[in-house]
């Protein structure tokens, strides 16, 4: 028998639409066949689909609830037609529809009925891309992504979501497109429910066991450690610090990995202006000369904060270069004189003091903003880099045309970069409120003071100023004149992180900021410590070192890398080590310093912690430090001398100051240091002061907040023997903390101490097993050593427990 021919499979690469519509099955007929007709219409109404069609660069695959299109004219063409298909959808609300695009291979086919047809990888990859999605979802597989990425127009709508669980167990790394116009820019469920179910290692050979542990103890005041490293500003950090000439951190490439070419750090401009308080107009130039530059995706650009302790001219370039990581440096100097400004600058190849180009610019103060752009694309320029049209317009716009707000403007930044305290930063937000009464249309100065007014409120200072809604006022009004703006998108990504702790949409404001600033180091950071919250450990871990790539000697970075995420998942080697290295930099760092010590307490080192803590002032009052005593001094169960440490620091507060989250806590753990000692009425005193100071009426609201509010409360309930009050307000704190990956192990904690004491063991030690293993839970070191679990330390179960864990 002659064998058949088989015909011969002809594969293309096309660029796939996959549509469908959600909840189809669930529809009687009738609204079948009436959904799938409209969206018919709205798909063959787009622009793309008839012209591909009339070019006979379309193929098309319908199913029952959609269909499939594949272009063959641009990797673009799926994309544009879901962006038409998007829009029109918006006045059909009654129709929810899905989208997801891929580039990939089809083949034309013939199906049973003899019809021609299609059918490929290109199909199935775009059909499951779309799966992972919700209504609304426009997803973009990782491959057709990277194909847009080569648009500029494209960046802004592309927002990494990571892998996704499809058919057969395969993942497929998705990506979401939207903006504020079309897609939809929520979690996709199926990604929340992959993320909900994660607890265990984050990464093989590594434990996500948390540092933090019980609320009493040493899980609060870890807490509240990592808390000050991310809340409290810099500029009073780095003012501590010293220039050492070091090695690179570890997290840092390796002393031979290569510098790359494209590099420049921007060194403090000097002052020459005979009136020395213009020094503030100096730092201006250079911080906005480096803001811009730093919205130039193909060039590294480190912060501000690692280049700010050396001088403008240094002798030793080379070390310089290698110490930040780059091939270059720009030297400058300004000289203000009445409304004229003289600006001189140079570029100089690091590694051989080769002057690259050197300029002077003259010009009258209303100009100046011309001088910043040009330096910038002059530099980008001599260093071969293109910029796109995005780029170039970011580089050389005008923020304003008010001189006076401008200068307003800057004062308000040469405040919140060299002075620290509520004082100051009330004194910023005063200098950018004026710059935006003189000029309503400056956007910057919107979203500055939009994140230090969210500073503010989250530290309730002069809450009747720094309200909810003046926070929100500032961000939507900087998003509303300059949507394209990094700055705006962080300012947005402040207010929902920080007043709505909607912890989702803040990662998505800051990925929308990362497109506009690539090389903003402390938007990296606020981006970690957010993805930390939604318990996207290993891509918070990412994105701190990127944070670090840019900004080599921020030691205060380095401490909130070691205090407040290695720390959570008890990666001890690492978060000394890298508390190490901020103490290379900056020695007499009390703060850095303290959080060495807890990371000792958590180990169960008290010798070791003890000697950290020894180096510090006796009589500092610092946050960190008196946090740490207190931990130290309750592990070592040397109660009068956490009462000592506790009531030193209370009685250093301004007569009349309201007390913070900070010392609410520090109340809290001095009436059970009373109680421990015998001292039962002084404890009441402490639990009821520490209450009114929560909660000043029986029906003010406690919401959550990143201090662990609730948490106290709970507590100071506890030491007054309220048990169904503590045990209530316990378990809210666990339900209102439900999407806090940070704040609802310490809640859990909370409840099962509570638990503890008031004689349900079974309840606190079955949650004793997830808190040991999950990020930001409890440590063996805490559950052996914290007075708090003592009513469980008889039951064999808590002894096993301990006994056997590693």
């Amino acid at each position: 028998m002659a064998e058949t021919q088989k015909p011969k499979l002809r594969l293309e690469i096309a660029h796939v639409l996959f549509i469908d519509i959600v909840g189809y099955s669930n529809l009687r007929i009738n609204e079948q066949s009436a959904k799938i007709e409209k969206l018919r219409e709205i798909v063959r109404a787009t622009e793309q689909f008839r012209s591909a069609e009339a070019e006979g660069k379309l193929l098309r695959l319908p199913t029952g609830d959609g269909g499939a299109l594949a272009f063959r004219n641009s990797p673009e063409a799926p994309v544009l037609c879901a962006v038409e298909i998007a829009q029109a959808l918006k006045n059909h609300p009654e129709l929810p529809v899905r989208m997801g695009v891929h580039s990939g291979p089809v083949n034309e086919v013939t199906d049973l009925n003899e019809q021609a047809n299609i059918a490929g990888a290109g199909i199935n990859v775009a059909q499951r891309i779309m799966d992972c999605g919700d209504a609304g979802h426009i997803l973009v597989s990782k491959h057709a992504a990277e194909d847009l990425e080569q648009y500029d127009q494209w960046e802004p709508y592309l927002h990494d979501l990571g892998p996704c669980e499809v058919k057969h167990g395969e993942r497929l790394h998705v990506v979401n497109l939207y903006n504020d116009e079309i897609g939809n820019s929520a979690l996709p469920t199926k990604f929340k429910d992959e993320r909900a179910g994660v607890s265990g290692p984050v990464r093989p050979g590594f434990s996500t066991r948390s540092m933090a542990a019980g609320a009493l103890g040493f899980i609060v005041i870890l807490a509240l450690l990592a808390l000050l490293w991310v809340e409290r500003d810099r500029s009073v950090r780095r003012a501590e610090s010293t220039h050492v000439e070091n090695a690179p951190p570890a997290s840092q490439p390796p002393p031979s990995t290569p510098i790359p070419e494209k590099s420049v750090a921007v060194l403090p401009f000097d002052n020459l202006s005979d009136d020395k308080s213009n020094a503030y107009f100096a730092e201006g130039i250079q911080d906005e000369i480096l803001t811009r530059l730093s919205k130039i995706a193909a060039l590294k650009v480190i912060s501000r904060s690692s280049t700010q302790k050396y001088k403008s001219a240094p002798d030793n370039l080379r070390d310089v270069g290698k110490q930040l990581g780059v091939a270059h440096i720009l030297e400058g100097s300004v000289q203000k004189i009445s409304n004229a400004v003289h600006v001189n600058v140079q570029l100089i190849r690091a590694a051989t003091d080769e002057h690259l180009w050197a300029e002077s610019y003259d010009r009258k103060l209303d100009d100046v903003f011309a001088v910043e752009g040009e330096v910038a694309s002059t530099i980008a320029n001599q260093l071969n880099t293109k910029l796109s049209g995005t780029e170039q317009k970011a580089v050389t716009e005008k923020p304003t045309q008010n001189t006076a707000a401008y200068d307003a403007y800057l004062r308000g930044l040469a405040i919140e970069h060299n002075r620290y305290s509520y004082e100051s930063y009330q004194q910023a937000a005063r200098e950018y409120a004026e710059a935006v009464q003189l000029d309503p249309n400056f956007a910057f100065a919107w979203a500055r003071l939009s994140v230090i007014r969210s500073f503010l409120y989250f530290n309730a200072v002069d809450p009747n100023t720094n309200t909810a809604g003046a926070v929100k006022e500032a961000a939507d009004r900087a998003i509303a004149l300059a949507p394209e703006a990094g700055e705006s998108w962080i300012a947005q990504g402040a207010y929902r992180y920080r007043v709505l702790r909607d912890f989702d949409g803040a990662v998505s404001a800051y990925k929308q900021a990362q497109v506009r600033s690539p090389n903003n180091a402390y938007l990296l950071q606020n981006l970690a410590f957010v993805q930390r919250r939604i318990g996207l450990w290993q891509e918070a871990e990412t994105t701190f070192k990127k944070a670090l790539e840019l900004d080599p000697r921020d030691f205060t970075l380095l401490g909130s890398l070691g205090g407040e995420f290695y720390i959570y998942l008890r990666r001890f080697d690492d978060a000394r080590a890298t508390l190490d290295r901020a103490l290379e930099i900056s020695p007499d760092s009390a703060p850095a310093r303290a959080s060495k010590a807890s990371v000792f307490q958590g180990e169960g080192r008290l010798d070791e912690a003890a000697q950290e803590l020894a180096r510090i002032p006796a009589d500092s009052t610092d946050d960190f430090v008196v946090s740490a005593r207190i931990g130290q001094a309750i592990y070592e169960r040397h109660f009068d001398t956490a009462i000592s440490v506790i009531e030193r620091k209370l009685q250093s507060l301004p007569v009349g100051q309201p007390i913070d989250s900070i010392d609410k806590l520090a109340l809290v753990q001095l009436g059970f240091c009373q109680q421990w000692t015998g001292r039962d009425e002084d404890a009441r005193r402490s639990f009821s002061r520490a209450i009114e100071a929560i909660k000043p009426k029986p029906d003010a609201p406690v919401p959550p907040d990143a201090n662990g509010t609730p948490n106290t409360l709970a507590l100071a309930y506890a030491g007054l023997g309220e048990k169904e009050k503590a045990l209530e307000q316990a378990q809210r704190a666990v339900k209102d903390y439900d999407t806090d990956a940070v704040n609802k192990p310490q809640a859990r904690a909370t409840l099962a101490q509570i638990q503890a004491r008031f004689g349900d063991h079974e309840a606190a030690i079955a949650a004793l097993p997830h808190l040991l293993e999950v990020p930001a839970g409890v440590s063996i070191a805490n559950l052996k050593l914290d007075p708090f679990w003592d009513p469980l330390r008889k039951d064999p179960r808590f002894q096993k427990l301990i006994g056997n864990a590693k």
